[in-house]
């Protein structure tokens, strides 16, 4: 490989790397090409891009993007999982993977810009998917609102109905 092919690798990784809110970085050693074909194939269809690339070129990019506290962990059969969406879904198929062939490992990772250890990655996965959450928050935030609003609605039905007997009893006694 070239310097020009290189520098190529560097710039384009560096632009994806920008891009990526997570950035996983994996020890993809003992996968032979088929599992990590599978893997990349469940990553894609996660909306996640997995990258294997030569170490000191990933380090080069790495500084080029300003991505600090993963350099480190660039040795050995190392591939970086880029995603620009849910960091719980490349999480996820990461884990499952890991569970069934026990590879790809985690050395490190970062989430919008912060640095997560291989443990926090596994408690990330085993968290709902994001639209559940929101949906579980909007369900929370509603629940007093509507409770409030039947509390009224009943208030001013009890209302409505003294008035009406009210009405009933003077048109009795007249």
């Amino acid at each position: 490989m070239n310097k020009t092919q290189k520098q190529t690798i560097v710039t384009d990784l560096g632009a994806r790397l920008r891009k990526a809110r997570t950035i996983y970085v994996t020890d993809f050693s003992g996968l032979d090409v088929a599992r990590v074909s599978d893997l990349r194939r469940r990553l894609r269809r996660a909306g996640v891009d997995y990258v294997v690339v030569k170490n000191t070129l990933a380090k080069r990019a790495l500084h080029d993007a300003a991505v600090p506290g993963l350099a480190d962990h660039l040795h050995g059969a190392t591939a970086l999982a880029l995603t620009a969406q849910d960091p719980a879904a490349a999480a996820k198929v990461l884990t499952e993977f890991a569970k069934e062939f026990q590879k790809p490992s985690v050395k490190a990772a970062v989430v919008e810009g912060r640095a997560v250890t291989p443990d926090q990655v596994k408690r990330l996965a085993s968290l709902p998917p994001r639209e559940q959450l929101l949906a579980e928050l909007g369900a929370a935030m509603q629940a007093p609102l509507a409770g409030f609003a039947g509390a009224l609605s009943a208030l001013l039905s009890s209302f409505a109905g003294a008035l009406e007997a009210l009405k009933t009893q003077r048109e009795g006694a007249a």
